[in-house]
């Protein structure tokens, strides 16, 4: 059984940093390719980093050069490290693998940026 459960979220101000953290169970990550997700208000869910099996790590122009993706393959574990906040960034994160599991999902973490 497929278990993501993110953590990290909460209420920063813009131009704050947070950083993310999805403990994996029932999936090895270190052969997978991982990926954050974000479903902002009224939104689809979009996704925002990537990071292959061999650690190569992609992003969405939005969050390019702000966010950063990695992984503790010991730990089972994909972080994201959110710099330079915006308001825009406000939205209920998730971790997944890319392609998605749709069974796979978790209950997400809120990030919240006011202005």
């Amino acid at each position: 059984q497929v278990q993501l459960v993110e953590s990290g979220g909460g209420l920063v101000q813009a131009g704050g940093s947070l950083r993310l953290s999805c403990a994996a169970s029932g999936i090895i990550i270190s052969i997978n390719t991982m990926a954050w997700y974000r479903q902002g208000p009224g939104k689809e869910r979009e996704l925002v980093a990537r990071i292959t099996r061999n650690g190569w790590p992609s992003y969405s122009g939005s969050v390019k050069g702000r966010f950063a993706i990695s992984r503790d393959n010991a730990k089972n574990t994909v972080y994201l490290q959110m710099d330079s906040l915006k308001p825009d960034d406000t939205a209920v994160y998730y971790c997944n693998t890319d392609p998605q599991l749709s069974y796979a999902w978790g209950q997400g973490t809120q990030v919240t940026v006011s202005s």
